[in-house]
């Protein structure tokens, strides 16, 4: 099992061989996540545990959870076979959250700043989870079924978030329950082959006619799954989410498909800061906004107008009122020269004036080079402006750039 499920990354090892030396990203992956050795002792299990140890999986302890960091093959050529061919991951340290009763959907719409009420049956959307302030508490992926709303949240962030959703609940007086199904395994499906795959398995799925952002009900190599559309990588890809009694038997089943080879968490944080994607605890938390992290696209155009979430008058604010705007937004970076990763301050192209800091950084495999993302003062924020970040008591040139730094390849139906 252990050389048929890495025999697809050889190609791509090879390539990183003969490239430059492997991307150090497996050590600097997401710090947010990593469990100091006091809190080791106490760290779960994921249902799939002893399969990552089969195929020779680096176990780390990341949001409380045993977890791969990298497989043998490396991150480098992880990140290259999800680019080219389809890499599964296993993402059951996310929270799993099913929200039912007569008023599910006024209740989600009330802790969060995204249209949820106007979501069609099996449509999916990112919002954000915001305090009284406008600060992002988490960022979830909320899905509308018919009888449920599902969310799921950020594995190191989610008994912070369930604490807060109880207790919106109790003060709001709505009729909805909120259950934690930690009874289910997630799995994350990534890559331009993510949908030869789930089309060979899930047939009964209609997997062609799956837009991004949608889920279906179905079987699975007749495992009973929930699959939605979507993904962490910026590629066409899958989240499955399955009963942890079942999780092993869909591993497997995905592993024996020629197109797929595991991948863990160093892959993982590659592949979202090439997508341009967030990590919350570094690129968000609850001291910025969506304004400041230019995620306002996550607030629908009828709540920016009426409000009615938590945080929306400083976040109306900012958006109409330049005087209110905050003094810091998101940006990206190209680097020309070492890494500069998180906690690295940004000064203006003389090195004279610091002017941000590096929330997230790493080499790219698929590009040849660095790139970062950070916060800026505005009048640095526009794409083309050259700045230098202080790598090592080094000033390397950098780049403000556009994300995603790859073309996003979410999928729409013809």
């Amino acid at each position: 099992m252990l050389a048929r499920a890495l025999a697809p990354l050889a190609p791509a090892l090879r390539r990183a061989q003969l490239q430059q030396p492997a991307t150090r990203v497996a050590a600097q992956v997401a710090v947010r996540g990593l469990a100091s050795d006091a809190d080791a002792a106490n760290t779960l299990k994921t249902a799939v545990y002893d399969k990552h140890q089969e195929l020779g999986g680096k176990l780390v302890d990341f949001a409380g959870y045993w977890l791969p960091l990298q497989y043998p093959a490396g991150v480098k050529a992880e990140c290259l076979h999800t680019r080219n061919e389809a890499s599964l991951f296993d993402v059951s340290h996310m929270g799993q959250v099913r929200i039912t009763g007569p008023d599910a959907v006024a209740f989600v719409e009330s802790i969060v700043v995204g249209d949820i009420a106007n979501l069609k049956s099996n449509e999916a959307r990112l919002s954000l989870i915001t305090n009284d302030h406008g600060g992002i508490i988490d960022d979830t992926v909320i899905t509308r079924f018919d009888d449920f709303v599902g969310m799921v949240i950020n594995g190191a962030c989610k008994h912070k978030d369930l604490k807060h959703m109880h207790a919106r609940l109790e003060d709001s007086k709505l009729d909805a329950k909120i259950e934690h199904l930690e009874d289910l395994a997630l799995f994350a499906l990534q890559g331009p082959k993510a949908a030869i795959v789930m089309d060979r398995l899930a047939n009964d799925l209609t997997v062609s006619a799956m837009n991004f952002m949608e889920a279906r009900v179905g079987k699975i190599g007749g495992v009973d799954c929930t699959l939605t559309r979507c993904g962490y990588t910026g590629e066409d890809g899958f989240e499955i989410s399955v009963s942890n009694s079942e999780a092993n038997k869909i591993m497997d089943l995905l592993l024996e498909q020629e197109e797929v080879a595991p991948a863990g968490l160093g892959a993982r944080d590659t592949l979202r800061l090439e997508a341009g994607l967030c990590l919350y605890g570094n690129d968000i938390d609850e001291t910025t906004t969506p304004v400041g992290a230019r995620l306002v696209w996550t607030v629908s155009k009828p709540r920016c107008a009426e409000g009615g979430f938590p945080g929306a008058e400083t976040i109306q604010a900012q958006m109409k009122d330049k005087t209110q705007k905050p003094p810091r937004v998101r940006v990206g970076l190209v680097v020309d020269g070492a890494p500069a990763r998180s906690h690295v301050e940004i000064y203006d192209a003389e090195g004279k004036e610091a002017i941000g800091e590096i929330t997230s950084g790493t080499f790219s495999p698929i590009l040849g080079k660095p790139v970062a993302m950070g916060y800026v003062d505005r009048a640095f924020m526009k794409a083309g402006t050259e700045v230098t970040c202080k790598v090592r008591k080094k000033f390397v040139p950098a780049t403000i750039s556009k994300m995603p730094f790859l073309p996003a390849k979410y999928y729409r139906a013809p």
